[in-house]
């Protein structure tokens, strides 16, 4: 995966012709790229994603961004109510403590 301006892409090999594609994740117009190389795959990328955003601003149209910050959760009131005391323990929101403990677990499943 690449990350450039709040965008990330998803990335396959093309073995038989020794190529990498990408495109854009979580947005509905649909941005592709492809390079040779790591490198040369990175940099289109990030010629991609300006080139999504200046066409965007030509027609008038605002770029579509794929996360708004707002996670909506549903759970059972047993595990809504051990949240809370979680988060009342830690002398935290529940929205705060849910962020750190789901922040802390996604880092650790990227890193592994």
């Amino acid at each position: 995966m690449l990350t450039y301006q709040g965008y990330t892409s998803d990335i396959k090999i093309d073995v038989e012709s020794k190529t990498l594609h990408g495109q854009i994740l979580g947005i509905k117009d649909v941005v592709t790229f492809e390079g040779d190389t790591v490198e040369k795959l990175e940099k289109e990328f990030h010629k991609s994603v300006d080139a999504y955003i200046k066409f965007c601003a030509e027609i008038g149209q605002k770029p579509d961004k794929p996360f708004s910050g707002k996670l909506p959760f549903r759970t059972t009131p047993e595990v809504h109510r051990a949240i809370y005391l979680a988060a009342a323990k830690t002398k935290k929101s529940i929205n705060s403590w849910m962020e750190d403990v789901l922040k802390q677990a996604a880092e650790k499943t990227l890193s592994s």
